[in-house]
């Protein structure tokens, strides 16, 4: 818990609350980007981020958050045919937009919230042999959606190298298993300020040689999210541009405590974290907006079908008990609440939160 009397803990899905000993491991005393001091860093964290993220490819540090990443990833990969965009709520639908911005030709793959990509539309979409790039999030985090992420990429890779496959890992990330080289993902991407427990400001991600190859096909790809400038400097230990060096410090000691803790043990923690929020959402009457089998194991996006004032529940929750809850993303806020199990959270700190929506569900 934080010292300070008046700190308001957050229970929202992102940026998650930092515990004090992150903090304290962030407070080490800065380093040059480009000395060896900070090559030790960055070989400090990198065997650790190969394994989470399953893969044998380097792992590349980004000061930036991860949507700087999901740009970068269409302008090294998008131009030649379309993007197609599978949409499904805030983050997905928003990836369509970005691309357009870019100058990329992109179409939405269109979902009700709540709905999950079903990878027979993919392929479908795929067989007509428009597009070349797929834009893919696992966990929707403003939907409480986990999409089918190994059904999705079998469907991709089966047009070989002709189509490539990014996918948003920024709230499912150290939360459950996935695995970058087997799964054939050609970017995977995720963020510092969800399940890694870490001020937002750095992306990490992974590429393909595919994808690599790709992108030297690529005349405009830009500077600061270009994955072979990446490569050359990761080849040394360095990053680009000037890294958050302070967020990395973080992100050593939080890889300490996730291998401490045994990564099979986190995968557990957090299932067995989201079981008790659902157990929760049940006993209490309200319903899911993501369908069986398809929900978050991070979070949970609770339906507000019993019609409460999700703002003033938010209001009671912070004045009362000194705690962030939040009331739901976009157009489903207030139709919606969502609580987040991800990072350092545990059965003490979960069960001080539901307790404390108990007593604010009371005052209504």
């Amino acid at each position: 818990m934080s010292n300070q009397p008046d700190h308001v803990r957050l229970h929202i899905p992102g940026p998650v609350e930092i515990s004090p000993d992150t903090y304290e491991a962030m407070a080490t005393p800065m380093i040059g980007h480009r000395s060896s001091d900070f090559q030790k860093l960055y070989d400090d964290v990198h065997p650790g981020l190969q394994e989470l993220f399953g893969t044998k490819q380097p792992v590349y540090l980004s000061t930036s958050s991860a949507w700087g990443v999901m740009e970068g990833s269409l302008r090294n990969l998008a131009g030649h045919k379309k993007v197609l965009c599978c949409c499904s709520g805030a983050f997905s639908d928003k990836w369509v937009d970005v691309a357009r911005r870019c100058g990329k030709d992109a179409e939405a793959l269109q979902y009700d919230w709540g709905t999950p990509i079903d990878p027979a539309d993919v392929k479908a979409k795929l067989d007509t042999g428009e597009f070349d790039v797929v834009t893919f999030i696992h966990n929707e985090t403003s939907t409480g959606v986990m999409n089918p992420l190994a059904e999705v990429a079998e469907v991709v890779r089966s047009y070989g190298d002709d189509v490539m496959l990014v996918t948003d890992t920024v709230s499912s990330f150290t939360v459950v298993p996935i695995e970058f080289d087997a799964l054939g993902i050609d970017v995977i991407l995720t963020g510092s300020q969800k399940a890694l427990a870490l001020p937002p400001g750095l992306g990490l991600f992974a590429v393909s040689e595919r994808a690599m190859a790709r992108a030297e096909t690529i005349n405009d790809r830009g500077y600061y999210f270009d994955f072979h400038e990446f490569a050359k400097n990761q080849a040394k230990s360095m990053t680009p541009s000037t890294p958050c060096i302070h967020t990395i410090y973080g992100l050593r000691h939080q890889l300490n405590k996730i291998f401490t803790e045994g990564v099979e043990n986190r995968f557990a923690r957090h299932e067995k974290l989201n079981n008790i929020a659902h157990e929760w959402v049940n006993e209490n009457g309200f319903e899911f907006l993501a369908p069986e089998g398809f929900r978050s194991k991070s979070l949970t996006c609770v339906k507000n079908n019993k019609g409460i004032d999700v703002a003033k529940l938010q209001s009671l929750m912070r004045e009362n008990h000194r705690l962030q809850l939040d009331g739901g993303y976009g157009k489903i806020k207030g139709d919606t609440f969502r609580i987040s199990n991800m990072g350092d959270e545990t059965e003490e700190t979960l069960g001080n939160l539901l307790s404390a929506l108990d007593d604010s569900l009371a005052k209504l």
